[in-house]
């Protein structure tokens, strides 16, 4: 049996939760200045492009197996989850 309507909706739901808190953590070190702000907005920039490239391919595979939408859905969404989430550990650790 493949992903419930809400299993997506409770996991996108924790995703916004996180990414706010990553936002939240991410411009306080951006207010702070300095060369740890600067390896910041670096670090943000390229995960972004890696992430949606990610997603993107985790998609793609998901259709070529046949996959439902729903079940499209949850594998792009599993990518972009783990990173907010390491995301969130890693800044809130400093």
């Amino acid at each position: 049996m493949g992903p419930s309507l809400l299993s997506f909706y409770f996991k996108s739901a924790l995703l916004a939760f996180e990414a706010q808190q990553v936002v939240a953590l991410r411009m306080l070190r951006l207010a702070a200045g300095g060369a740890l702000a600067q390896r910041e907005l670096q670090r943000m920039t390229l995960e972004k492009m890696m992430a949606a490239t990610e997603a993107a391919t985790a998609a793609a595979f998901a259709m070529a197996a046949g996959k439902s939408g729903l079940g499209i859905t949850h594998d792009a969404l599993r990518g972009y989850s783990a990173r907010v989430r390491r995301n969130r550990r890693r800044l809130a650790r400093r």
